[in-house]
C-alpha cells in the first residue's frame, strides 16, 4: 500500500501504475496505490479516439498536461482529487463485473465512513464507451460510485497475463467541466458531484487517503517492498497521447 501524496505529472504516474501491474503480474502480489497530479492532467482513455474528439490546439495554449492512460474509458481532468490504483492478480478479484463492484464497494465505504452517502451504481452496463462525444464522468454506469444520481467517481481497468490493473478518481472538489470546454463537439454536461459539496466542508486528499486504508482491510501487500522501476518514455510520447 502506498500513499503518494506529493503529486506527480501524468506521465509519471501512469509509469507507476503500468510497473505494479507488471510486478502485480509477475509476483503474484496486489497493491494498492494512492496519488495525485502535479501539475493537473488530462488523461485520455487507451482506446479513445481523442484526436477527432478534442481540440489540441485549445489544449495546448491553455497548457494542459496531457497523457493517455494504459486503461479503457474516457477522458478525465485530474486536479482536486484522490486517485487510486489497484494491480492484483485476477483470481484474487475474478471477473471483470466482480472486480469493479468489488473495489468500489471498498471505495464506497470509505466515503460512508466520512459522511457521504456513496452507493453504486445498479442500472446500465458494467463498461463500456458511448459513441458520443463525453467524458468519463458524463454518465454513470454499473458498479460505478454515486452519491444521489451523480458519479462522484470513475475507474478504468485493464489485463494483462494473470493481473489487472484498476485506477480511477475520487473528486474532492472542482468540476468535469474543462473535458467539455476542449471537446470539439461537446455532448451531455458532466453529471458529476464532489465530496466537498455533498459534504458541505472542505475534504482534504489525506483524509479520504485515511479512510480508503482504514476500509480496505489486508488484501493487498505493503509496497515499501516494492520499487517499481517505471520507463515514463511511452506515457510521455505525443505520438502515445495522440495516436488515434
Amino acid at each position: 500500500m502506498l500513499v503518494d501524496a506529493a503529486g506527480r505529472a501524468g506521465a509519471e504516474n501512469m509509469a507507476i501504475d503500468e510497473a505494479l501491474l507488471c510486478e502485480a503480474d509477475r509476483s503474484g502480489r496486489a497493491f494498492l496505490r494512492l496519488y495525485r497530479w502535479s501539475p493537473p492532467c488530462l488523461s485520455f482513455g487507451r482506446h479513445e479516439s481523442v484526436t477527432t474528439r478534442y481540440d489540441r490546439a485549445a489544449i495546448a495554449r491553455l497548457g494542459f498536461d496531457v497523457v493517455r492512460r494504459p486503461t479503457g474509458g474516457r477522458a478525465v481532468w485530474h486536479e482536486h482529487e484522490v486517485t487510486y490504483a489497484v494491480a492484483a492478480p485476477v483470481v484474487a478479484f475474478g471477473s471483470l463485473r466482480e472486480t469493479y463492484y468489488a473495489i468500489h464497494a471498498r471505495l464506497a465505504a470509505a466515503l460512508r465512513a466520512l459522511g457521504a452517502n456513496a452507493e453504486l451504481a445498479t442500472d446500465g452496463p458494467t463498461v463500456g464507451l458511448s459513441d458520443g462525444p463525453t467524458g468519463c464522468f458524463a454518465s454513470p454506469v454499473g458498479g460505478e460510485v454515486l452519491i444521489g444520481d451523480r458519479k462522484v467517481g470513475g475507474s478504468a481497468q485493464v489485463r494483462r497475463g494473470a493481473a489487472f490493473l484498476q485506477h480511477g478518481s475520487i473528486l474532492l472538489d472542482g468540476s468535469q467541466d474543462l473535458v467539455t470546454a476542449v471537446s470539439r463537439t461537446p455532448g451531455a454536461p458532466p453529471r458529476a458531484t464532489n465530496l466537498s459539496a455533498e459534504l458541505g466542508r472542505p475534504v482534504t486528499f489525506n483524509e479520504v487517503a485515511a479512510a480508503i486504508v482504514a476500509t480496505w482491510g489486508a488484501c493487498v501487500h505493503p509496497s515499501a517492498s516494492v520499487r517499481p522501476r517505471p520507463s515514463p518514455s511511452v506515457f510521455s510520447d505525443s505520438a502515445w497521447t495522440w495516436r488515434r
